[in-house]
């Protein structure tokens, strides 16, 4: 799929097999490579010349990409990783120098829209989750990490206003203590002290992450989208829809599929997607 924001000569967003999602370092061009297998979309950060930093033809690719994910009924999942041994630097600094302003702007509609998305969503990091890519992975709803992964918000490094979008957000995950410590300082925090603050969920060693990312997708993948969907959006505080989300419950199917199934013994075949029965 190409881009429509008009990029530098190649693909900012390319499909690309799940055999060979993280297989891309023969290509130099930066882009978003994604794959679709088994009910999980995975996109990859490519642009290994710069350690995955995000250009501004990748931030603006990024919201129609998960837009394009979110309307398929067969994605029920969404992992976001970066190519080879580095999740994100951050953005790509020339983005900055062209216009700091705009840079800012295109990083925080791609966060809100990995924010936005309505289905699960598990960052998969290995190395540096740093700046702009930090942002990424506290955006998404889960974070699985290697052992020497290394995080860090970095604006105080260069003068930059940090979102009070992405500040709330990252308050939010790890409260206001440790938010400051990242902001003001912009130092790197390793895994273990990443899991204590409560900015990952699970820590695994290097050659691990991949294989347990995979199946906790799966596992995700397998359970009801109306509970994934509703929890979503009553952890973020958006209570507005409960009498809708109960109307589901009794209309949508996936409840009465999952007590047949407890019955009967037999894993559930949920099927209830946003917009699949009564109306929001």
């Amino acid at each position: 799929m190409a881009s429509p924001y008009g990029p530098p000569p190649g693909p900012i967003v390319r499909a690309g097999g799940a055999d060979s999602i993280r297989r891309m370092s023969t290509d130099p061009l930066p882009q978003l490579v994604h794959a679709r297998a088994d009910g999980v979309a995975t996109v990859v950060i490519a642009h290994a010349a710069k350690r995955n930093a995000m250009t501004n033809s990748m931030w603006r690719a990024l919201p129609p990409l998960l837009d394009e994910l979110a309307a398929d009924p067969e994605v029920r999942v969404l992992v976001l990783t970066g190519e080879g041994a580095t999740f994100c630097a951050g953005a790509d600094i020339s983005g900055l120098v062209e216009s700091a302003d705009e840079a800012r702007e295109l990083a925080v509609r791609a966060e809100e829209a990995l924010a936005a998305f309505p289905k699960p969503t598990l960052a998969a990091v290995r190395g540096h989750c740093v700046g702009g890519g930090c942002q990424l992975a506290v955006a998404c709803d889960l974070r699985f990490v290697t052992e020497g992964a290394l995080f860090g918000i970095t604006p105080a490094k260069l003068g930059i206003v940090y979102a009070a979008s992405s500040t709330r957000r990252l308050v939010d995950l790890v409260g206001p203590a440790t938010a400051k410590y990242l902001l003001f300082s912009g130092e790197l925090i390793d895994s273990a002290r990443a899991l204590r603050t409560g900015l990952v969920d699970e820590v695994h060693a290097e050659d691990e992450l991949d294989k347990r990312v995979a199946e906790f997708a799966r596992v995700l993948a397998s359970r009801s989208l109306l509970t994934q969907v509703a929890a979503k959006e009553f952890a973020a505080g958006r209570t507005g829809r409960e009498e809708y989300f109960g109307a589901q419950m009794r209309e949508g199917g996936d409840t009465a599929e999952g007590v047949a199934a407890f019955l009967e013994r037999r894993a559930p075949r949920f099927s209830w997607m946003p917009g699949s029965s009564s109306s929001a």
